[in-house]
């Protein structure tokens, strides 16, 4: 986990409003993962490999794959060059440059299952690294070999999750904590935006006066149409340029956060009534 080393502890106090975002697929428009596998000479793994992974087991998949790229000769510099390349989900730059314009507001985080090297790196690259006051995601540093090494970020009992992190865990943990460190004042608000199975988790940590905010399509949404116990208000998103249906205060595009959406977010972090969200 680390910290932005550009925002002050005081003025983090009087933030309202708490945005937790994924990475994969949310930040960026695909998986970091899938993306650096293009660093191979043949852009592609072997099936033996792909064929070796353990469901829940997901990051040592990962290293194993990360292991073979560095006995092919991927460099550091071409894995940085790789996940430099990613591009941002349609409009997220724009709701990140509404969101820094508002930062008297909001508080940013990441909470990811990608590891601390990609996460870094793109937001690094991206201009937009200072937004986020944490990043919560798995470690990975490169040995004196050249090989990327990937630690769990921290070992858990949830059966809904991978044995390395589960995000209702941080989420927890980290709304109890930064209530204290804000003298025992809680956000007025938490919103969480994702796209994965494993984004079902830190939204159950959610009150009824939050928004989640699932990828439209994407397994998130469908597994939030069954969870009958979700507490917390549910406004999908959509891709740049798709017309969503419906009442514009059940879903926003990102691509069109500025300036109208934007100010609907404000309005929406704001205003919205207590109560449980419908998809």
């Amino acid at each position: 986990m680390t910290a932005s080393p550009h925002l002050g502890l005081a003025a983090s106090h009087q933030k309202r409003f708490l945005v937790l975002f994924d990475f994969d697929e949310t930040i960026i428009n695909e998986s970091s993962d899938d993306a650096v596998v293009r660093a191979l000479p043949n852009q592609r793994l072997p099936d033996w490999l792909k064929n070796s992974y353990r469901d829940g087991h997901y990051n040592e998949f990962m290293q194993k794959v990360l292991t073979y790229m560095a006995e092919e000769g991927v460099s550091k510099e071409s894995i940085q060059s790789a996940v430099e390349k990613i591009s941002p989900s349609p409009g997220l730059l724009n709701l990140l440059e509404f969101l820094h314009s508002n930062q008297k507001h909001f508080e940013l985080a990441v909470v990811s299952d990608a590891n601390m090297f990609f996460i870094e790196t793109w937001l690094q690259h991206t201009g937009v690294r200072r937004l986020f006051w944490k990043i919560f995601t798995n470690p990975a540093s490169f040995d004196d070999t050249g090989r990327l090494i990937l630690l769990p970020f921290h070992s858990h009992v949830c059966s809904r999750c991978p044995d390395n992190m589960c995000k209702q865990v941080i989420v927890r943990e980290y709304l109890t904590g930064r209530q204290k460190e804000r003298g025992g004042v809680p956000f007025q608000r938490v919103f969480y935006i994702g796209d994965g199975a494993n984004d079902v988790c830190p939204s159950l940590a959610l009150g009824p006066r939050d928004t989640t905010f699932p990828r439209r399509g994407f397994p998130m949404h469908v597994l939030l149409q069954s969870e009958a116990t979700f507490k917390a208000n549910v406004v999908p998103w959509v891709r740049a340029g798709h017309q969503q249906e419906g009442p514009p205060t059940r879903a926003w595009s990102c691509s069109r956060f500025p300036p109208v959406k934007g100010k609907f977010f404000l309005a929406s972090a704001a205003r919205l009534e207590s109560g449980p969200g419908t998809l």
